[in-house]
């Protein structure tokens, strides 16, 4: 059941309507079974003084685009009840006449766009109203005898809307049908939700979690866990192998949903998907269509339901599978688009959202894994919807066409308009070792500012994590993951990618920058000395690169390294032997790896650096004082003697090498492949010759 979250003492520091409204908006968006993400709204109507003095009737109505969870003051919009109230004589109203009407009655020009179901909450004759999907409750309006069941729950105190598209008319006939029963406490909308009120924010808040209950119970008593979907026909795997499988099947489906632009994954195999999942109707009952209007946007009408059998040795079926799936799916998504399209629409990514695989879980696709969360979310609330409307007869959604205008409907076209632009490195995942260092952290931030997701691999887990939260904290959730990986150990690569690939889907950006540095005279240097930098700094970066080049080409959809070698790749340092031919077989593995990879789109370039002392595990180290002795200097006179050896006259910094890489990983660099661009300052016993 759902519980009440309504703490007074809380709710009394809230002493004017708007705040008072946030505070319930809040809590009807926390519990994700009472409200769809971004989905719902809800209003207050109070009494405020406009700019002459006079009191204003005001009614506040969550604003287009944002989520009841997190929304603040400023997510409300503010609109004149006397100019909005006349509205309910007319006949009819355009959703572009009635969006038009509404930017003309605010009180606030820089308020957000009102929801297109404003006039739902001012045609009400009540000060607070609440606008919500819960699972309970749409599972009846979904349900194929809703209505008469309604009456065995409710009796008269319901109002039944018929399904129409949200707008005027269907405003206006939920305040039509609440005018004429005296008796009404809620409204029941066909396909869509619920409508309750009340007279303080409160008794609002506390209907509607008891209508929500009412139905629950209602439901809950008809559920047979047995036959849930039609009885189980396939049992899950075991999680770990689960997990597995999806860690060698998400690239192929990452490269199978990218077209123009690439997608990011997410995995989940919480129980109700697998219930889900292995149900014995399931196939059939998840190409119904959407359970709400809302979900459509994110989710499209149905999933790919993938038709495979749970086998731990049939991984390489289950990716012909779901190759031939996503294909198939694309080809339909196309021509129900040409069957229902107007003319202006262009087509969304023909691709699916939401991919079903029996025993092993769901797959969701997104621009950025926040959105492939959003889909994933909205999919197990329609799960829960499927659950009770089956429980209680039989699920029924809206017809293609309908769906289609939901998906299409320019009102929802303007919510996906403010979302901000995409930048260079959107939709990209980049993996980063020596993630934890100067220059690894100085990367990530840089490439996450221009909308990239990053993978801080580093045998020191504890700095790599710092700087994830960090960039979490400032760019969103799972922007940044840190992983502890030691790059000469194959199994600890191996195990990386595969989490990544369960995380994210894949990996379109390797910059391979994991290092250490020694200093010896050559007769002095071990044979341990000599193994050390060639295991980090050449077999190392091989190991990061083969087990890369693998994973993309298993994408298909192209991919970027850039090494990170030295000013020693070209030049002969003194008293670093092992060091400087380790940085040298960087620079020309590199160039093998491009030459092979072009024919499937991965480039690889390098970046030759000198003397980054800031931020550098390496120079805080033995090899600080090691290149001072080599030089016959102090070890603080470093940083001065390396500034004065360039003719620039410049040091340089973890930022500037960062620069470098994100110009290599960009589009600016497509065309360029097995480079070298040195980033030095210019030090002429390194000139390329």
């Amino acid at each position: 059941m759902v519980k009440s979250l309504w703490v007074a003492e809380q709710a009394a520091q809230y002493t004017n309507g708007l705040d008072q409204l946030v505070y319930r908006s809040n809590l009807i968006g926390a519990d994700r079974r009472v409200c769809n993400i971004f989905g719902g709204n809800t209003s207050t109507k109070t009494i405020e003084k406009d700019f002459r003095g006079r009191d204003v009737e005001v009614m506040y109505v969550k604003g287009s685009g944002s989520d009841l969870g997190s929304m603040k003051a400023g997510n409300f919009t503010g609109l004149r009840m006397d100019d909005i109230r006349p509205l309910f004589e007319r006949d009819a109203m355009t959703d572009e006449e009635m969006v038009a009407y509404l930017g003309h009655s605010m009180v606030d020009s820089k308020h957000p766009r009102a929801s297109i179901e404003t006039l739902l909450h001012a045609f009400l004759p009540f000060k607070h109203v609440d606008h919500t999907h819960p699972d309970a409750i749409i599972s009846l309006c979904c349900a194929s005898n809703g209505k008469e069941l309604a009456r065995e729950i409710f009796g008269d105190r319901f109002v039944w809307v018929p399904y129409i598209r949200p707008g005027f008319t269907l405003s206006k006939m939920i305040a039509e049908g609440v005018l004429a029963n005296p008796n009404a406490e809620l409204v029941l909308m066909e396909k869509h939700g619920l409508v309750t009120w009340g007279e303080t924010s409160e008794a609002s808040y506390a209907q509607t979690i008891r209508i929500i209950n009412e139905a629950e119970a209602f439901i809950e008593a008809r559920v047979n866990e047995a036959k849930l979907f039609g009885g189980v026909k396939h049992a899950p795997l075991a999680a770990d192998v689960r997990r597995q499988i999806a860690s060698q099947v998400m690239p192929t489906i990452r490269g199978a949903v990218s077209d123009s632009k690439k997608m990011i994954l997410s995995f989940d195999d919480q129980d109700d998907v697998l219930a889900f999942v292995g149900g014995q109707d399931s196939p059939q009952l998840s190409q119904v269509g959407a359970a709400c209007p809302d979900h459509l946007v994110h989710t499209k009408v149905v999933p790919l339901f993938i038709d495979w059998t749970p086998n731990a040795d049939d991984v390489e079926g289950l990716k012909a599978k779901l190759k031939e799936g996503v294909a198939a799916y694309k080809e339909q998504y196309a021509q129900y688009f040409e069957r229902n399209k107007h003319e202006g629409d262009v087509m969304f990514e023909a691709a699916p959202r939401v991919i079903l695989i029996p025993g092993i879980g769901m797959v969701n696709t997104g621009k950025s894994w926040a959105l492939s969360q959003v889909s994933g979310a909205l999919y197990h609330r329609a799960i829960a919807v499927m659950r009770g409307a089956t429980a209680l007869g039989q699920f029924v959604s809206l017809n293609e066409n309908e769906s289609y205008n939901i998906e299409y409907w320019p009102l929802e076209l303007y919510k996906l308009s403010l979302a901000p632009a995409e930048a260079e490195f959107s939709r990209k995942v980049a993996f980063i070792t020596g993630g934890a260092g100067g220059i690894g952290s100085e990367t990530a931030r840089r490439l996450v500012s221009e909308g990239a997701h990053v993978v801080l691999a580093d045998l020191n887990l504890e700095g790599a994590q710092k700087v994830a939260d960090e960039i979490n904290a400032k760019y969103g959730e799972n922007r940044a993951i840190a992983i502890k990986m030691d790059v000469t150990s194959e199994e600890a690569i191996q195990a990386a990618y595969a989490e990544v690939a369960v995380v994210y889907g894949g990996v379109d950006i390797i910059v391979n920058n994991a290092g250490l540095a020694t200093s010896s005279p050559f007769d002095e240097t071990s044979l341990k000395e000599w193994n050390l930098n060639m295991n980090v700094l050449g077999t190392g970066y091989f190991l990061v690169a083969r087990e890369a080049f693998k994973l993309m080409k298993q994408q298909g959809i192209g991919g970027n390294m850039v090494f990170i070698g030295s000013k020693n790749s070209v030049y002969a340092g003194k008293n670093a032997t092992a060091y400087s031919a380790a940085k040298a077989l960087e620079a020309h593995l590199a160039r093998c790896i491009a030459a092979e990879g072009g024919e499937f789109g991965i480039r690889v370039n390098t970046i030759l650096p000198d003397a980054i002392l800031q931020g550098s595990a390496i120079w805080n180290g033995s090899w600080r004082n090691e290149r001072a002795a080599a030089y016959g200097i102090e070890p603080d006179q470093l940083e001065e003697y390396y500034r004065k050896r360039t003719t620039l006259l410049v040091n340089i910094y973890p930022k500037d090498i960062a620069e470098g890489i994100a110009f290599f990983a960009s589009s600016k660099a497509d065309k360029t492949t097995g480079c070298m661009l040195t980033i030095d300052g210019g030090v002429p016993a390194a000139f390329t010759r």
